[in-house]
């Protein structure tokens, strides 16, 4: 088994971001696996360097180590997306093969008008398909122009995706209500959706763990690596945690970071019980350590099936 915790380093780590580092260093450790780390900066306007320090300074006071990451020898790195973008290229090059990708030159306006049309008429917002029947001389007469393009993902009709999800249980979403999505950005940066599913399945991740706003992430990223051929991760969706005004916790919202609560004065081992029993019922009243939590696999998967 190998689990991941894969931080985009814009931000400081809050308390929603531990608890999903902790549940997957706990799953892997359960069962004798490979927690691994990767910094997903492939949004270099937002991505700092000194972020990313922080991520790896943070995970360690929590106690929380990774055996493969950052620092760690390891055969599947790098781990750091800024660094992968020719493995990318590869990829994209194999679904274009594949007929499965077509440029967009749709601009941000024109896709924000199509989504409050939508939207309006009570149907869920979804790319139109505006450029999917471009002819190879209207794309060549497009980027004369000056015309930037995104790349798209050609998502195949009537098809059905259906997952087990290691929290939630069986989930099935149909391909017909889901867009063509942008796999790569116009400035050739890649999307989550692409790289993020990409090295999961390169780097050998077996389950992910990660917040229920990503549920709906997972059928595209299934569609991707099945028509790559690549092997797809178990997935389970935690449910997310809330503040005082009822908005989920984000690197925005205001809430405390693990490095402020350090500087608080707050110890490691008080965060770990805190976040193992936040979101449900933990049947164990006592102080747990991480040496007999990870052990605890009964009491674990109890855990994830009820958050």
């Amino acid at each position: 088994m190998k689990t991941r915790f894969a931080p985009s380093p814009t931000g400081y780590i809050h308390l929603g971001n531990a608890r999903t580092a902790l549940f997957s260093f706990l799953l892997a450790k359960s069962q004798a696996g490979c927690f691994l780390l990767r910094i997903e900066d492939s949004d270099a306007a937002r991505s700092l360097q000194a972020l990313s320090d922080q991520v790896q300074t943070d995970l360690l006071w929590l106690g929380l180590p990774w055996e493969e990451g950052p620092g760690k020898p390891g055969e599947r790195g790098p781990y750091f997306q800024s660094q992968r973008q020719s493995i990318y290229a590869y990829y994209y090059q194999q679904l274009h093969s594949l007929g499965r990708t077509y440029p967009c030159f749709c601009t941000e306006k024109a896709l924000l008008i199509e989504r409050k049309r939508q939207l309006a008429q009570g149907k869920p917002p979804r790319y139109a398909g505006s450029c999917r029947q471009l002819t190879a001389t209207q794309v060549i007469e497009k980027k004369a122009q000056g015309q930037k393009a995104s790349v798209r993902f050609r998502v195949l009709p009537a098809q059905t995706v259906n997952f087990y999800d290691l929290v939630k249980g069986v989930q099935v979403f149909s391909s017909d209500d889901i867009g063509d999505f942008v796999i790569q950005r116009s400035d050739s940066s890649a999307a989550f959706f692409f790289c993020n599913a990409i090295d999961d399945a390169l780097m050998g991740v077996t389950h992910v763990l990660r917040g229920e706003d990503h549920l709906t992430n997972t059928p595209r990223q299934i569609m991707l690596l099945q028509a790559l051929s690549l092997v797809v991760p178990a997935y389970g969706h935690m449910s997310l945690i809330f503040g005082e005004h009822g908005i989920p916790l984000s690197k925005r919202s205001g809430s405390f970071s693990i490095k402020a609560l350090r500087e608080l004065g707050y110890f490691p081992e008080a965060l770990q019980n805190y976040l193992a029993r936040l979101g449900h019922t933990y049947i164990n009243p006592d102080f747990m350590d991480l040496q007999t939590t990870q052990t605890d696999v009964k009491t674990l998967y109890c855990c994830l099936c009820s958050l």
